[in-house]
């Protein structure tokens, strides 16, 4: 009992070890890594990825996953600059961006739960799907943002402090408090761990899993409104590719892929892990298409030590 206790506290705390080691690492590699600036950079830079990161924690803790997260990111974003430019109201071009998330995230879970494909391929098609969409809609072309008060949640400071990573501690605290202190988390906890014995303990299971998938939706159409901010354009590119890195911060968080073990507050400790790799190769100038293979083995890596704290965990019982 007390060799599984300490295997537990491993894996809780295991973030934060591997944070400090690739700290102490960066720091040697290049000395301006601890300057205020390149700090506040790495900060902002992990804002959109941590968002996508928080939102898909939900989905990993079922037991799922989703790869449509790059592609509702985009779609939210491409269609809030959209109406942005038509319209000239930022608030609206906010709310409509958080409802295609919604929307989005809804169709996702209801694939999911209700129809009962596997998570991979109907997030793989609505991957393609909502991407194809993007296309369409801004022909390849990015759509300028020139609004001061849309801009603000992405390049605007309170006290100093970023506003994107305000927003990111936020939504950090508040899904810390849905997942640990409402009826909803401890459902998708036992959801996760095994829904057969959920459903049989009278949780909606089906509820359960949609709702995980809706509300990584909203997180997506929150990213999308802070990355085209920060940008101050749409891409027809934006969020490519950003589902490797919130998958990464998640494993990297704790969080087993298997479904109902986790937390997800070391999910941002994962998302500043690849973010500071991601730094220090740039200020290293290391080619920028390299990341991608340091990032392919981190997961790998990451996936691997999961499995082998499930195992160490199995046999301590």
């Amino acid at each position: 009992m007390n060799k599984k206790k300490l295997i537990n506290q491993i894996n809780i705390y295991r973030s934060v070890l591997i944070l400090l080691v690739i700290c102490i690492f960066a720091t040697i590699l290049s000395p301006s890594f601890l300057s205020v600036t390149n700090l506040f950079n790495v900060f902002k830079q992990i804002t959109v990825a941590g968002v996508v990161g928080c939102g898909m924690t939900f989905v990993i803790l079922t037991g799922g996953i989703d790869l449509s997260v790059g592609s509702i990111l985009g779609l939210s974003g491409v269609l809030a600059a959209g109406v942005l430019e038509s319209t000239g109201n930022p608030a609206f071009a906010i709310a409509l961006a958080l409802a295609v998330g919604v929307i989005c995230g809804a169709i996702n879970g209801f694939f999911v739960s209700f129809c009962e494909i596997p998570p991979f391929i109907s997030t793989l098609g609505m991957m393609t799907l909502l991407r194809g969409c993007v296309l369409v809609y801004t022909k390849g072309s990015p759509i300028s943002i020139k609004s001061d008060a849309y801009k603000f949640f992405g390049k605007g400071a309170i006290a100093g402090i970023p506003v994107p990573v305000i927003i990111l501690i936020l939504l950090f605290l508040l899904a810390h408090y849905i997942l640990t202190q409402t009826s909803y988390g401890r459902s998708i906890y036992a959801f996760g761990g095994n829904r057969e014995a959920a459903r049989l303990s009278g949780i909606s299971t089906r509820f359960t899993e949609w709702m995980a998938y809706t509300i990584n939706g909203l997180l997506c159409g929150i990213a999308g409104v802070i990355l085209t901010a920060r940008l101050g354009s749409a891409q027809s590119t934006s969020g490519t590719g950003i589902e490797m890195d919130a998958i990464a911060a998640v494993i990297l968080g704790g969080t087993s892929l298997s479904g109902g073990v986790g937390f997800v507050l070391p999910t941002v400790v994962g998302a500043m892990i690849m973010g500071i790799i991601d730094n220090i190769l740039t200020l290293m100038n290391v080619n920028p298409h390299a990341t991608n293979i340091v990032k392919g083995a981190v997961i790998l890596i990451a996936v691997l030590v999961d499995k082998k704290v499930k195992d160490l965990s199995a046999k301590a019982e």
